[in-house]
């Protein structure tokens, strides 16, 4: 039999020790439990943690250039986003079109050139984007252009 001391504290400083035996049984699953189970656990978990990281919702394939005004400019953990407001040129009657346009993280983007007020709403935008494969009005965001015609910050390359 594997043998192991128990501590317990009864009060007023007193200790009470009792010797506990484990089977081989018993000592494998209690191994499992305080070691393997912890283990499993944060594998399981970390496929939804690497996947959020995945960039392929985007066609890196293709750039859409989006000329609009900022309605939003995000800047949050763990993505900044730019809410653009882009009228269809087709049908200059209907109402514009909310395009969504994920950006990296406010500490990346900094190391870029952006700010937390490098964009205001109503500002004047070209953004050139890559879409979403599923056709959706958003984009991973490739550069953009302010009103004065400059680029607003740099960029960092996807997927870094």
């Amino acid at each position: 039999m594997w043998r192991s001391c128990q501590a317990l504290n009864i009060g007023c400083g007193l200790r009470w020790t009792r010797s506990i035996s484990y089977t081989p049984d018993e000592m494998a699953r209690h191994i499992a439990g305080r070691f393997f189970l912890p283990l499993l656990v944060a594998i399981v978990t970390a496929g939804p943690v690497l996947a959020h990281h995945s960039h392929a919702m985007f066609d890196l394939d293709k750039k859409v250039t989006l000329v609009g005004t900022v309605k939003e400019f995000e800047w949050n953990n763990p993505h900044c986003w730019i809410q653009v407001l882009v009228p269809d040129p087709k049908n200059p009657n209907a109402p514009p079109v909310e395009w969504g346009v994920e950006m990296g993280a406010p500490i990346q983007l900094i190391r870029h050139g952006w700010k937390p007020n490098s964009l205001k709403p109503g500002d004047e935008i070209t953004v050139v984007v890559n879409p979403l494969r599923d056709g959706r009005p958003a984009g991973q965001i490739v550069s953009a252009v302010g009103p004065d015609g400059k680029p607003i910050g740099a960029v960092p390359e996807a997927g870094k």
